[in-house]
Parts: structure tokens; C-alpha cells; sequence
């Protein structure tokens, strides 16, 4: 090796991201774009996707945007169809997409459970089928974004949690699947970060932010956390880069927290 930080880059190797146009999905798409991937954004936000994508070109990256309804199997296969056409291999496919869910268990309706299986937890694993397809021969990571939620029961996220929950156990039982095509399986659990998914907690009935919305949030986000901090997608594309490179080629199956200890039983 010629230099440490070289088993980081990613140069040659292909990349999906879903829920690229914005929050953890676009700063995973820009690290690993950084880092010398060649990368497909995809998000039901055509627009966003396609505005992350040429900041990406922009930078001197290689970049490429497409529309994906995640809850939808053929979106997916079409997301890594592009993957496939433009550079003839998928290396690391990134299942970020997901919605929250607000509300008490007891009260949820049928058309919201199935709303949130049918994006967080099908969306996932439809992801995850397209890529070992594509991943099969060659090996590669893929990376699954759960929640902090996994680890700490608060009321009102409840169908929220079990989604994600759910795609825990999905991916470590994935990687025992797949781990003799050389395909690795691990997901990551962040902690509470700002971007447009924790928004609905700070807008007013305007809907704009509130800012003392906001600074109650902040607070109470770093009385979690030993560390005062609260996260930033930036903080989830970090360890991201790390399971997409070589640096974590003994890792698989395991469930990564960037979260600065909000969830420390105390």
C-alpha cells in the first residue's frame, strides 16, 4: 500500500445510492463520489437527484441521476440496470430511502402500516436483491440505513422502529447468505441528525422552521448524547465510506452507530 488512506479510495468502482437528493442519502452519494466512485443517484425527487449529480460533476466526479419509487421491485432493477449499462459492474449499492411514521401503535390504519413496510422494508430488501444480482462473480458491500429507534423504544415511532428493526435482521441474515460470494451486508443505525426527515418536528403551522422548535430540538438531541452533539449526515457518510471500502473487508453483518451514544442504556 502506498499510502494508508488509499485502501479509502473507491477509483474504478460503481455505486447506488437511494435517497440521494437530499439528508444522509446525498452526503453518502457525495463522500463516495469524493472518494473516486462512479455514482447513481436515485430518488423520488428527480430534481434533487439530478442537482446533487452535477455538483458531483462539478467537482470533477462521475455522476449519473435517476427517478425511483423505492416501494416499486422495477425501480429498482432499472436503478442498477444503469449501474450496469454505463460501467458494467455495481460494487456498492447504499439503501438510504426511507419515510418516518408518527403515532401511537394502537391507532395506526392499514394504509399506513402497509405505506411504511411497503417503503422502509420492501424498499430495502428490493434493493438488496437487485444489487446481489448485479454483485454476484464480482463481490461487493452493500450498506443499509435502520435507525437509532432499533435500540431505544420512544413512544409514537413504534411502526417506524419495527420497519427498521426489521431491517436489521434482514441484512444480518443476508449477509450469512451471501457472504460466500463475497458480498457484504452490514447497516448502519444513526443517531438523531438534522435534515429534511427530522424538519416535521420544527415547522410551525406556516410550515416553516420555527426556530425555537428548533433550539428545543437541538437541546434536547444533545442532553442525549455524552457528548453534546448532535449528528450530521456527514457523520453517517463517514462510516459509510468505510463499509464501502477495503478498510472494513472483515466486516459484515453488524450494525454500525454513529450516534454519539444517544442510546447508551444509563
Amino acid at each position: 500500500m502506498s499510502d494508508l488512506f488509499d485502501v479509502f479510495r473507491l477509483d474504478g468502482r460503481v455505486a447506488v445510492v437511494t435517497g440521494a437528493a437530499s439528508g444522509i442519502g446525498r452526503a453518502i452519494a457525495d463522500v463516495l463520489a469524493d472518494a473516486g466512485a462512479r455514482v447513481v443517484l436515485g430518488d423520488l425527487d428527480a430534481a434533487g437527484a439530478q442537482s446533487a449529480a452535477r455538483e458531483i460533476a462539478g467537482r470533477g466526479g462521475t455522476a449519473r441521476a435517476q427517478r425511483i419509487d423505492v416501494a416499486a421491485r422495477a425501480d429498482h432493477e432499472a436503478l442498477v440496470a444503469t449501474a450496469m449499462r454505463e460501467w458494467g459492474r455495481l460494487d456498492v449499492m447504499a439503501n438510504v430511502a426511507g419515510v418516518p411514521s408518527d403515532g401511537p401503535l394502537a391507532g395506526v390504519s392499514e394504509a399506513e402500516l402497509d405505506r411504511v413496510i411497503a417503503i422502509n422494508l420492501k424498499g430495502t430488501l428490493f434493493g438488496c436483491q437487485a444489487a446481489v444480482r448485479a454483485m454476484t462473480g464480482r463481490g461487493g458491500s452493500i450498506i443499509n440505513v435502520a435507525s437509532g429507534a432499533i435500540d431505544l423504544a420512544v413512544p409514537n415511532y413504534g411502526l417506524y422502529a419495527l420497519t427498521k428493526a426489521a431491517i436489521t435482521m434482514m441484512s444480518q441474515t443476508l449477509a450469512t447468505e451471501v457472504g460466500r460470494l463475497g458480498i457484504r451486508v452490514n447497516v448502519l443505525a444513526p443517531g438523531a441528525t438534522l435534515t429534511n426527515f427530522t424538519q416535521r418536528h420544527l415547522r410551525d403551522e406556516q410550515g416553516e422552521v420555527d426556530p425555537a422548535r428548533l433550539e428545543n430540538f437541538l437541546s434536547a438531541m444533545r442532553g442525549r448524547s455524552p457528548l453534546g452533539l448532535v449528528g450530521e449526515p456527514i457523520d453517517q457518510a463517514w462510516l459509510a465510506l468505510y463499509l464501502a471500502s477495503d478498510a472494513s473487508r472483515f466486516c459484515t453483518g453488524q450494525i454500525w452507530r454513529a450516534n454519539g451514544g444517544q442510546t447508551i442504556p444509563r
